[in-house]
């Protein structure tokens, strides 16, 4: 991790991904799906916290206890599987007395998900703070995009490339919002308790699946079927990116680095 300290000076730090996130299971088909998940939901909380408050005060940031990590990670999924996935069924079964196809509200429930999740985005990025973020996110890619073309890292090298990436967290979520319209198109119309159940516990099996296309397909970009297919997920990442300034992009540079260099993790006080 590399934050940008209130005097400008750039901290970095680092520390050993668990097991679970990158042992055998993680080369497992569709299971490694699932850990992605979990590994995005809690180090990507453990990482915000941490590093919100070193930037903010310049001191250690205090690591989040156990309880209040799964709180804040609980809370977090359960919204966003109430509000793009609940809300979208709530609001397509509210039409059934003029719909009579079950692949019609399905469609229909589908495409509400979807303009939720732009329109959540799109609402959030307005916020100063946020649209930071975004830039941050921006030079991630364009280090990673330059880093897997070969190009040595310079800020300078690093503005030629795209702030867009065929793996980024943004495709897999457009796709997961793509193949729950199929998954769900499949069961038909049950009620609505049943449904809302349905769309909870099929999500890590639609997680797992969108991640393997992911997967596939960001080796596959030169392939124009492909790239055709990802095109979507990569137009989304303009509304979750933006153009990061060189201070940005020596961050995104130097916690690279950080792995490249696979330090050992710093010694623990008895």
């Amino acid at each position: 991790m590399a934050v940008r300290l209130p005097d400008g000076q750039l901290d970095t730090t680092h520390k050993r991904v668990p097991s679970i996130y990158n042992g055998r299971l993680r080369k497992v088909p569709f299971f490694r799906g699932v850990l992605v998940l979990l590994e995005t939901l809690i180090i990507g909380t453990q990482a915000l916290m941490y590093s919100a408050e070193k930037a903010a005060t310049g001191e250690e940031g205090q690591e989040l206890p156990k309880s209040a990590l799964i709180l804040a990670v609980v809370v977090s999924l359960g919204f966003s599987v109430l509000l793009f996935f609940v809300v979208p069924l709530l609001i397509s079964r509210s039409l059934d007395a003029f719909i009579t196809s079950d692949f019609v509200s399905n469609i229909l429930e589908g495409v509400v998900r979807i303009l939720l999740f732009v329109a959540y985005v799109a609402l959030i990025g307005l916020m100063p703070d946020i649209k930071r973020v975004f830039a941050y996110h921006g030079a991630e890619h364009r280090v990673i995009n330059a880093y897997e073309a070969g190009i040595p890292l310079t800020p300078q090298a690093v503005h030629e490339y795209s702030t867009s990436h065929a793996r980024c967290g943004t495709s897999f979520i457009f796709v997961v919002l793509m193949v729950s319209i199929l998954v769900h198109a499949l069961l038909g119309r049950p009620p609505v308790l049943i449904a809302i159940l349905s769309r909870v516990i099929l999500l890590p099996l639609i997680a797992s699946a969108s991640y393997e296309f992911i997967k596939w397909s960001a080796d596959r970009q030169n392939n124009l079927l492909v790239r055709s297919l990802t095109q979507p997920g990569l137009l989304l990442q303009k509304l979750v990116t933006r153009q990061p300034d060189d201070g940005q992009v020596e961050a995104a540079i130097a916690a690279l680095q950080l792995v490249l260099d696979k330090p050992e993790p710093a010694a623990q006080p008895s």
